[in-house]
């Protein structure tokens, strides 16, 4: 009797393992299609196709299938996609609304998943982790809502600002991003735009940096933590002392900045 009951349990028990890898296995096509298609989009947007069949994909997934984006891996690669062909897309259509930069980035225009979202919202409130966009930084929204607390980032990763293009002349050129590879790729982006962008004068001692980082100093960890990466990547010498310096932004409109693979 108790072998049959010892039988029976382990039946159960493998059953329950077995339940669970299928549900694993599941969720995770259903969050790799909603990436792929997040992909698909930018790559329609590069090569000037129709967008509207992957709008309406994204736009009637279900809330599930956002839910399953559980990583930041997940998130960070989604949702850089989506912003980088958003902003591509809606300035295609519309060159003009860049006149009115505030009014642009606020516009709700872009649905995913029966949400409507604007591109303020996923680079503040889902890959900043609701940070408040004039804020350095340094401070938080007070009462995030609850879509953005089910979906952003678990932690602020300063590479995204080397990896975000609005569109503008001194954006850093757009990359598709994915999960699997999106550390090496996010490190790749930092390296190639900052090696480029950051200009340091011997003389002084003063290294310029994209208007971006003192933008979104916090994000860095501050002045130090900027010159610990500057020194990490060969761009100041490691043995002085070294002023920072941040440029102008250029707001020149600047499409189809897309990076050569």
């Amino acid at each position: 009797m108790k072998k049959r009951a010892f039988i029976f349990l382990s039946i159960l028990l493998l059953m329950a393992v077995i339940h669970k890898s299928f549900a694993v296995v599941k969720n995770d096509s259903l969050s790799s299609a909603l990436i792929k298609t997040a992909q698909q989009l930018l790559l329609a947007a590069k090569t000037n196709e129709a967008t509207d069949s992957f709008e309406n994909v994204l736009r009637h997934s279900s809330k599930t299938e956002l839910q399953n984006l559980v990583s930041d891996k997940d998130k960070k690669a989604f949702w850089l996609n989506i912003y980088n062909a958003y902003t591509q897309i809606l300035l295609q259509k519309n060159p003009g609304a860049y006149k009115k930069r505030s009014t642009f980035f606020n516009n709700k225009a872009i649905n995913i998943c029966g949400h409507q979202l604007s591109l303020d919202d996923i680079e503040h409130d889902l890959l900043r982790r609701s940070k408040v966009k004039w804020g350095f930084g340094y401070i938080n929204k007070l009462f995030p809502g609850k879509f953005e607390k089910q979906h952003r980032v678990a932690a602020v990763d300063y590479r995204i600002h080397f990896a975000l293009n609005c569109g503008a002349k001194s954006c850093p050129p757009i990359a598709f991003y994915d999960p699997v590879n999106i550390e090496q790729q996010l490190d790749l982006a930092t390296r190639s735009y900052l090696s480029t962008e950051a200009e340091y004068n011997d003389k002084t001692q003063t290294v310029y940096l994209p208007a971006t980082m003192g933008w979104f100093r916090g994000d860095f960890g501050g002045k130090n933590n900027m010159l610990t990466l500057l020194k990490k990547l060969n761009i100041v010498p490691s043995n002085q002392n070294v002023a920072i310096r941040f440029k102008k932004y250029n707001w020149n409109l600047f499409l189809d900045n897309y990076k050569n693979e």
